[in-house]
């Protein structure tokens, strides 16, 4: 099934070019058709089939309060006070996600930089010293997934790390330059081919499917469920 077309990549093309509300309030029609409404259609057909992956993991149809990003920016305390996000986004969220933090399954739209991304982006200090804990006291799992030849050759980490051994860890430890990161996210581009190709769904699938050992990794430790 075709979720995108041309006419969802034209209109980010002419929202960057024209990012103003009057602008907006002449094409939002455009919007719902080619990007909100057919965004809605995959989160509703990929929440069908993440049970296959994981039974705690679906996504939110809604078309407000859902899994799909509003496209409107807060510009409350950002310089760029441009009001419209030039790209669409959405979350798969865990069950428990609401009453703690818990890795995220993420699917990025915009002309030339799509993406497929999964972990915590940004978890709070408490969060991040529970997973270096687990990943100095786990290592071997840790290893066992990175390692995995589909998993190296389809994802790359990303998100900023400390530039010094975190305290309290050895700085002669293995696992030395993970147990500095801050973020614990990974992505894969995706080219608007496959966005728009009627294969899309199972390459997205396919893309969870290999990036769960590090989700369920994550997972076991905050201790939720996968």
């Amino acid at each position: 099934m075709n979720y995108f077309n041309t006419h969802t990549f034209k209109f980010f093309k002419d929202l960057s070019a024209n990012n103003e509300r009057d602008w907006f309030a002449q094409n939002k029609q455009r919007y719902i058709e080619h990007v909100r409404d057919p965004f809605l259609a995959f989160i509703s057909d990929v929440d069908k089939d993440l049970p296959k992956i994981s039974p705690h993991y679906y996504g939110d149809s809604r078309a407000n309060g859902g899994s799909l990003f509003r496209i409107y920016r807060d510009i409350r305390f950002s310089k760029d006070k441009t009001p419209y996000k030039p790209w669409a986004g959405a979350r798969f969220k865990h069950r428990d996600s609401g009453t703690q933090t818990a890795p995220v399954f993420y699917l990025h739209i915009q002309p030339g930089n799509n993406f497929m991304g999964c972990g915590i982006w940004h978890p709070a200090s408490p969060v991040v010293n529970r997973l270096r804990e687990f990943i100095h006291n786990n290592p071997r799992s840790w290893k066992k997934f990175k390692s995995n030849r589909a998993f190296q050759q389809t994802f790359e980490f990303g998100g900023s790390s400390l530039k010094r051994s975190p305290r309290g860890f050895d700085p002669d430890h293995p696992l030395l330059e993970d147990l500095k990161r801050k973020d614990f996210v990974v992505s894969t581009r995706l080219t608007n081919q496959q966005i728009l190709s009627d294969q899309f769904k199972p390459i997205f699938m396919q893309h969870c499917k290999t990036a769960s050992p590090m989700v369920d990794y994550l997972c076991a430790a905050l201790d939720l469920d996968f």
